[in-house]
């Protein structure tokens, strides 16, 4: 399993276009059924950091820059920040609870 995790500071006014195109995204997950991928975003209580987490299980290629919805998100990210987004590649899985 490998896993990264992504961390920007949207521009003052911009937190709910964000949070919209990321929706976008979770419902094209939500449609095309991608079993290997584990995907989280949050956003901090400052109301304008993201933070996003993406595990993929094996092998397997990340699905999300197939994703027309994710796509769109990227094309204006950048324009969108206030920070970069700062990428971090995460080793070593201690665990994880999905709850039931």
């Amino acid at each position: 399993m490998s896993a990264t995790m992504v961390k920007y500071r949207v521009k003052p006014g911009r937190s709910r276009e964000n949070a919209d195109l990321i929706r976008a995204v979770y419902a094209e997950l939500d449609e095309g059924g991608f079993p290997h991928i584990r995907y989280s975003t949050w956003m901090l209580e400052d109301g304008v950091t993201f933070v996003h987490v993406a595990a993929v299980d094996g092998e397997e290629k990340a699905p999300l820059s197939d994703i027309p919805a994710f796509k769109k998100f990227r094309e204006g990210l950048h324009d969108r920040c206030e920070t970069e987004p700062e990428f971090t590649q995460l080793t070593t899985k201690i665990g994880s609870y999905a709850g039931g």
